[in-house]
C-alpha cells in the first residue's frame, strides 16, 4: 500500500511538472500565433483593391478583435477592409471606425497638387508615393492635409512638410511622417 501511494504521488508530481512545461509552450505558441494573425491582417489591408496613396488605414488586434481606424476616399475601401480582415483565421470580430472622406473636388485638387509638387520639386519624395504599398500617404479633408507613413530621413520629412504647406488652398498641414532611422526599436 505504501509503495502504491509513493507511485501515485510520483505520477501526480511528474504530471504536474509536465503541465507547467506545456503551459509555457502554449504561451510562446500563442504569441507566435498572434504575430502571424497580425501579419495576415496587415497583408489583407495592403492588398485591398482600391487602397492607394490617398488612403490610410491602421489597426489594432486585441484578443481576436480587430479595431480599424483611419481615412479612405472611397466607401468601398472601408467595407472591403472590414470584410477582408474578418476573413483572417483567428479574427472573431471587426470594429470598423474607418472614416470615409467627404467627396470634394476642392480636396481632390489639393491631393493631386501635392503629388505633382512632390514629383516636380520634391527631389526623391516622389519615390515614397510609388508602388502598390506607398510608404507615404496623403490624407486631405476639407482643405487640411495630413501626411502619414514613413520617410528615410529628416531632410525628406522637412521637405514634404514645406512643399505641402505651399499648396494653394491648403488650410493646414499635419506632418505625422515617421523617420525610419529615428524610430524606437
Amino acid at each position: 500500500m505504501k509503495l502504491f501511494k509513493s507511485f501515485l504521488f510520483l505520477t501526480v508530481a511528474i504530471f504536474g511538472f509536465s503541465l507547467i512545461q506545456v503551459s509555457a509552450q502554449t504561451t510562446a505558441y500563442g504569441k507566435n500565433l498572434t504575430q502571424g494573425i497580425d501579419k495576415q491582417i496587415r497583408k489583407e489591408i495592403m492588398t485591398l483593391p482600391y487602397y492607394g496613396v490617398f488612403d490610410a488605414i491602421s489597426y489594432k488586434f486585441d484578443n481576436g478583435v480587430v479595431y480599424l481606424t483611419g481615412s479612405v476616399v472611397q466607401p468601398i475601401t472601408k467595407s472591403q477592409a472590414a470584410r477582408f480582415v474578418k476573413s483572417v483565421q483567428g479574427v472573431t470580430d471587426v470594429v470598423n471606425n474607418i472614416e470615409v472622406l467627404p467627396p470634394s473636388n476642392f480636396d481632390d485638387r489639393i491631393r493631386f497638387a501635392v503629388v505633382n509638387e512632390f514629383d516636380r520639386r520634391g527631389g526623391s519624395l516622389y519615390r515614397y508615393l510609388q508602388g502598390t504599398n506607398p510608404s507615404m500617404r496623403i490624407i486631405v479633408k476639407n482643405g487640411h492635409i495630413s501626411l502619414e507613413g514613413y520617410v528615410a530621413n529628416r531632410g525628406d520629412y522637412n521637405l514634404a512638410n514645406i512643399l505641402a504647406n505651399g499648396i494653394p488652398g491648403t488650410f493646414s498641414v499635419t506632418n505625422n511622417l515617421i523617420i525610419d532611422n529615428e524610430r524606437a526599436e
